[in-house]
């Protein structure tokens, strides 16, 4: 960092992009901490990409690291497509957050404590053998010795709350500083405190006051003689609101329903990282949204199949340990025909596993984990705010095929956040539902539409267009029950095709690159800002390596084996032990596809990216 100048003034460094992380016990704050930071960032026009650490234990014992939940985000002048590999600037509100946390944390960055958590008891609750403050291992970080709890204290003396609520308020002074060292308005965040705690003032002014106490504390501190300074990014005009992957993917939801004009109903049981899509859909029953907590996730599924069939939108979400309980009535609707959504938020498995951790796990269980031929088909958003977008063809794609789709997100993509620009409803694509036509004739529930092969939809009420459905094999056309081999073997085969040429209606995969040369970078879903990044800094260094990435899983998109076959070598990336490499490698036995993984519930660093990939081409 820079030195204060003579005159007692403080420099300012710019910088185009800057990570931030906060730690600290799961009673701190961390979360909304940096969630206000992200959200006056984004208002300032930052761009920004975010990623909450949250712990698994509930109610983990305070001070350990077991309880420790941490927040991160990037903001830059530039496009933002991570929340960074190493902090530049850490708080850690105690010793346990400093001991898993200090990895994370740049090499002359500056870490913040607060040293009044710093006593005996606490450092060897964390784990430390000595004090880390003063024994020599935090020399080569600049180190902000701040009293944070007791100036809180200090500062909020004469506001009638108690010393636990007094005490929650430190994470508003924690705010302030970085408001202040990153030259951050405090307006919005006043605001917003005014809005949460309107029915007991007192405690909106104790938060203000100490978010004021942070700031000015900062402003005269001399361990930070410098404020960082990251100018506005240059976006494309509109408007634009800081989202999360679970609410834009409700959001993809509501427009799609808006579009196709009719209802949502969404069948869930609670599960993390999920549960968030049901407590906002259940915010907008004005928009005709219906909701149900089941009293389990096979109730879940089944409730949103029931109203599909009575021809409303039905959806329903989970994690693996979901998925995996849901599979039989997905596969009744895959025989009946139904267009049903199945969300898959993705968490480090298997049984329970991780719930509050990353991986792409699920990627088998979504192609292959039914029993029988089942096929459906698969999506997976690549961003927090593209899981909109693909909300939204899940849905498309359902009805217009008459076939379940499942959709892929994770752990990362569900609680991150980024800034959305606002689509307006006119440019997003149409849907179009084969419905039924009365022709005089015998409604045939199995006659099918000869492109898509979907079978035309007729739903209770409809008249003259009575039929037979279920999980039983149907006869061809007629919907009947039938045992007949031949019959079975050609409705097996059909509804495998009907998903087949799904393929004629979902984008061909681009390249970021050549299109042809040493290595191709392959990922799919949430990898993509960590391989984007990863490999657009190789390209700027003139390495010979490109990216495809994969958002339509199954069925592939039409030109892959023809694109693939334009490298020496094809790595494919992903948070699992090589399932989406398997996937491709039985598709495309003749290529060289090889494979980079990690399953440590944590996404991709760009370092560990780079360093692979610059391996590879040296072979």
């Amino acid at each position: 960092m820079s030195e204060t100048l003579a005159n007692g003034k403080k420099t300012t460094v710019e910088k185009d992009k800057v990570v931030l992380r906060f730690a600290g016990d799961s009673g701190d704050g961390m979360q909304l901490t940096g969630s206000q930071f992200s959200f006056t960032s984004a208002l300032f026009g930052n761009d920004l990409a975010t990623f909450p650490d949250f712990p698994a234990e509930i109610r983990a014992p305070l001070g350990t690291v077991e309880g420790v939940s941490g927040f991160q985000v990037q903001i830059g002048q530039v496009d933002i497509y991570t929340p960074g590999d190493l902090a530049d600037v850490l708080v850690a509100m105690n010793p346990a957050a400093l001991m898993s946390n200090l990895r994370y944390a740049r090499m002359g960055g500056t870490i913040i404590l607060d040293m009044d958590a710093f006593d005996k008891r606490n450092i060897e609750k964390a784990g430390f053998k000595n004090n880390p403050v003063e024994d020599g291992s935090l020399d080569a970080y600049n180190i902000v010795e701040a009293p944070i709890s007791s100036l809180t204290k200090t500062a909020l003396e004469g506001i009638q709350l108690d010393n636990k609520s007094i005490m929650r308020c430190k994470n508003m002074f924690a705010l302030g500083m970085m408001y202040w060292l990153f030259d951050r308005s405090l307006s919005e965040t006043e605001k917003y405190l005014d809005s949460k705690f309107k029915k007991t003032p007192a405690l909106a002014e104790a938060n203000k006051k100490a978010l004021h106490t942070g700031f000015h504390f900062a402003e005269t501190i001399e361990a930070l003689p410098s404020m960082y300074k990251v100018p506005a990014a240059k976006i494309e005009k509109g408007k634009y609101r800081h989202i999360s992957g679970n609410v834009a993917t409700a959001w993809g939801f509501m427009a799609a329903a808006e579009k196709m004009g009719k209802k949502i109903f969404y069948g869930s049981y609670p599960i993390t990282p999920a549960s968030d899509i049901l407590h906002e859909l259940s915010k907008h029953k004005h928009l005709g949204v219906i909701t149900l907590q089941a009293e389990d996730e096979i109730a879940a599924v089944c409730s949103a199949i029931g109203a599909s069939y009575a021809g409303q939108i039905g959806l329903t979400a989970s994690s693996g340990p979901g998925i995996a309980l849901k599979g039989e009535a997905i596969g009744l609707a895959i025989m009946a025909e139904i267009p049903l959504i199945v969300v898959d938020v993705q968490r480090g498995g298997p049984s329970t596993g991780l719930p509050t951790k990353t991986e792409q796990a699920d990627i088998n269980i979504a192609l292959y984990g039914r029993n029988s031929e089942s096929p459906c088909i698969v999506l997976a958003a690549s961003t927090p705010s593209d899981c909109f977008e693909f909300a939204y063809m899940a849905t498309k794609l359902a009805y217009e095929h008459m076939t379940p789709v499942i959709l892929l997100t994770d752990g990362y993509l569900a609680n991150g956040s980024e800034p959305w620009k606002y689509p307006k409803m006119e440019e997003l694509p149409a849907i179009t539902i084969p419905v039924a036509q009365s022709n005089g004739e015998a409604y045939l529930p199995y006659l099918r539409n000869k492109e898509t092969l979907a079978r035309y939809w007729a739903v209770p009420g409809m008249a003259g267009m009575e039929h037979r459905i279920g999980g039983l094999e149907k006869q061809e056309n007629t919907g009947n029950v039938s045992y007949d081999p031949i019959n079975h073997e050609n409705m097996v085969k059909v509804r495998a095709e009907k998903v087949e040429r799904v393929a004629n209606y979902i984008p061909e995969l681009k390249v970021m690159g050549e299109g042809k040369g040493k290595l191709l970078v392959v990922g799919w879903g949430g990898t993509y800002g960590s391989l984007h990044t990863s490999v657009t800094e190789l390209r700027k260094a003139g390495k010979d390596v490109d990216q495809a990435h994969f958002n339509y899983i199954n069925p592939l998109p039409k030109n892959t084996e023809q694109l693939f076959s334009n490298y020496e070598q094809i790595v494919v990336c992903e948070l699992n032990m090589g399932q989406f490499a398997s996937h491709l490698r039985s598709k495309f036995p003749k290529l060289n596809i090889k494979s980079y993984t990690k399953i440590q519930g944590l996404p991709f660093t760009v370092t560990e990216l780079k360093e692979n990939f610059l391996n590879l081409l040296k072979d």
